[in-house]
């Protein structure tokens, strides 16, 4: 009866084990891909305040053009 049990938990172990190593890289890919989405999604929220903060102010007129001397 014992050989039995030990055969049924050594197999459960081995099903176990291939069952979560064929699943890993599926697994791994997913939670990459999530990531990915959300630190794309807070760059995108972050990056335009901080591009206004930086951008100096443009001017609104012009002065006149720079006169260009031949040598």
């Amino acid at each position: 009866m014992m050989s039995v049990a030990s055969f049924v938990m050594s197999a459960g172990m081995i099903a176990g084990s291939v069952l979560l190593y064929t699943r890993i890289p599926s697994l791994t890919e997913l939670y990459i891909s999530e990531l990915k989405l959300e630190l794309t999604q807070l760059i995108t929220d972050m990056v335009p305040g901080q591009i206004d903060e930086v951008m100096p102010e443009l001017p609104t007129s012009t002065g006149p053009a720079v006169p260009f001397k031949l040598p």
